[in-house]
């Protein structure tokens, strides 16, 4: 049986929801605006490109996952970042140059922000998005090597097409890190499968040969 919103008498304080969290179709992703990518993608386009994932290679995936369940990791997908259309985009670096980002601050503040942006919604949105932050439940992991693989996959298409140039991006941003390299170098320490890390090798391939052709 579906579930119905938590307040389905107020159907406008729903909608009005709704349209916060559209505000992810135009925040873009700090990380590649750092590296002076032009007209980086959006943070709803990196959350596509997640699902997306999920639904074209998470059978891949789910090997290393037994009991996975695809249409439940394609719900925490769609819901994985939408509360950076009330915060913004925090960017996680790998540049030894790059101000800390307090983990424990940014989870308090993304909580409150899904406080607001899914209170007069189904609990299955809020469900979802704590079921990823949790990353306990194979769903949870099979998300995150997806998010984590979508930017490799991005930095490949940005560095096939030159779309970045390090001149526009922020002078000490990277500094320790050639090209797109740095989206390579925070991205692999993190990935948790075999099949994950396999296909991040296969990626990192591509990106080299498009690096330096």
């Amino acid at each position: 049986m579906e579930e119905e919103p938590r307040n389905d008498d107020d159907p406008d304080a729903a909608l009005d929801a709704v349209l916060a969290a559209y505000d992810l179709k135009d925040e873009r992703r700090t990380g590649w605006q750092l590296r002076g990518v032009d007209e980086p993608e959006s943070v709803a386009a990196h959350s596509w490109g997640v699902a997306y994932l999920v639904t074209a290679l998470g059978d891949r995936l789910a090997a290393d996952l037994p009991g996975v369940d695809l249409d439940r990791a394609l719900r925490l997908a769609v819901v994985h970042d939408v509360a950076e259309a009330e915060t913004g985009d925090v960017a996680t670096r790998a540049d030894s140059t790059a101000g800390a980002v307090d983990p424990e601050a940014k989870e308090a503040t993304e909580r409150e922000a899904m406080r607001d942006l899914a209170g007069p919604l189904p609990e299955r949105v809020r469900d979802a998005w704590e079921a990823y932050e949790a990353r306990d439940s194979p769903e949870a992991v099979l998300v995150k090597e997806c998010d984590l693989l979508d930017t490799c996959l991005q930095a490949v298409a940005y560095e096939r097409d030159d779309r970045y140039d390090p001149e526009r991006g922020e002078p000490d941003a990277f500094r320790e890190y050639d090209d797109l390299d740095e989206f390579f170098a925070t991205s692999e320490p993190r990935l948790r499968t075999d099949a994950g890390r396999a296909l991040f090798a296969a990626i990192r391939e591509r990106y080299r040969a498009a690096r330096d052709r």
